[in-house]
């Protein structure tokens, strides 16, 4: 689908509690540039997730040629953005669906609190397997 890909989950402090680089290792400047994308998209997010009562906010920011897509939690308890050179809705509407399972198996355990980084090895393992069928990378 897409040559730049990267998935982030974002909690209510604005700060990232995952990152995932989903096309592989880049250079350190456009992994950050990539990073500076994200967060600014946010203030759009914000804007948007008000305005609708949809999870899957679609495309809501835009830089160059890399598109921003969004899908908020009920509650509004994190933002799951995606970072990505092309574009197919329903593809990626599927993979946020399927990450925030993931995302809600790991909230339900008591030892994790809301706003702590996802660190567990098999959780990043299916975000990328979800990515690579779902997404095609």
């Amino acid at each position: 689908m897409t040559s730049a890909c990267t998935f982030v989950i974002v909690g209510q402090l604005d700060h990232p509690i995952y990152e995932a680089d989903l096309t592989g290792p880049k250079e350190q400047q456009a992994q950050y540039l990539h990073q500076f994308v994200l967060h600014a998209s946010l203030d759009a997010i914000d804007d948007i997730m008000w305005s609708t009562k949809e999870c899957h906010l679609k495309t809501t920011d835009r830089f160059n040629n890399l598109l921003v897509t969004a899908y908020v939690t009920p509650g509004n308890s994190a933002r799951f953005l995606l970072l990505h050179d092309g574009r197919n809705d329903e593809n990626i509407k599927s993979f946020f669906t399927e990450v925030y399972e993931l995302y809600l198996k790991i909230m339900l355990n008591p030892f994790h609190g809301p706003a702590s980084k996802i660190m567990n090895k098999e959780f990043d393992k299916k975000v990328r397997t979800y990515a690579r069928k779902i997404l095609g990378l």
